[in-house]
């Protein structure tokens, strides 16, 4: 049987991505707690798989890319934990755009990868980029609070370079990387929800605790598996133009399935994402 391209495995791990906002609007949880929660399920459920096809973890490559592996955890968490206090001090279109500066950000280092940067590649990104502030609302919204932006960009800064600490530990099973990743992201969020939120009287129903569980297994375990996973075999330049199809997916469910606005300026932007990232991958045939 044929396996699915990386590419593939990309643009699919970026749709899931972007129906987390669907359940998340129903989860009445405080977002650093879902994040540490979504960590540690969707770790937990990826060793319960290794278990069942009896897969054992490799050790001795897990041991031989210990630091860039456990600093790309602890990056996860840490850029977590950044995003959601940029929420927290500007608005969701400016933290949106901020955090999406992240695919700019390993387009412009590819080169120090040995990737080309044509001037395709760039004009494409830069359209990305117009796309997702007409996207995200941003223009209309005003911006935000300088710390909120600072915080989105430092977050987007971690992004970019989770990214491209991926690409230097290829000799980790995507599984194997993805298990020790999101652990390692939870046990780093768990001191700051413990500092930053008061869990006394906090309950959970059925319904939050199966959508909680929806956002560990299939919007955290399976959608960084397949990213990571095809993170080393797709160059820079077109992971930061597919990564927009994260954003750009969730805004349009937002509006055909939570009837939110999306305006001109949405529709214009995401055509302009989407003409950007088909047109970067096209190449015309040579004779």
């Amino acid at each position: 049987m044929k396996r699915p391209s990386p590419r593939l495995n990309l643009v699919l791990s970026m749709l899931i991505f972007g129906t987390i906002g669907l359940i998340r609007r129903s989860i009445p949880l405080p977002s650093s707690l879902l994040a540490q929660s979504r960590g540690m399920i969707g770790g937990l459920m990826l060793i319960l798989v290794m278990l069942l096809r009896r897969q054992a973890p490799d050790w001795y490559s897990i041991k031989r890319a210990g630091v860039p592996l456990l600093l790309s955890g602890v990056m996860l968490g840490f850029n977590w934990i950044l995003l959601f206090e940029a929420y927290r001090y500007t608005s969701v279109a400016a933290a949106t755009i901020c955090y999406y500066m992240a695919p700019v950000l390993v387009l412009l280092v590819s080169p120090m990868l040995g990737e080309k940067l044509t001037l395709k590649k760039v004009l494409c990104c830069l359209c990305a980029v117009i796309g997702m502030g007409l996207v995200s609302g941003l223009l209309s919204a005003g911006g935000g609070s300088t710390k909120g932006v600072l915080l989105g960009l430092s977050a987007a800064l971690l992004y970019a370079a989770i990214v491209l600490l991926n690409r230097r530990i290829p000799d980790v099973s995507a599984m194997d990387r993805t298990v020790v990743q999101l652990l390692v992201s939870s046990l780093v969020l768990i001191p700051y929800t413990l500092l930053t939120e008061d869990l006394s009287g906090l309950t959970l129903t059925a319904p939050t605790l199966l959508l909680t569980l929806t956002a560990g297994i299939v919007h955290t375990g399976l959608a960084y598996l397949l990213y990571f996973g095809s993170l080393p075999h797709v160059p820079a330049q077109t992971a930061a133009i597919l990564s927009y199809l994260d954003p750009v997916s969730a805004v349009l469910l937002s509006a055909l399935v939570l009837r939110e606005p999306l305006g001109v300026f949405g529709v214009l932007g995401s055509v302009l994402v989407l003409g950007a990232m088909l047109f970067s991958e096209w190449e015309p045939k040579k004779r």
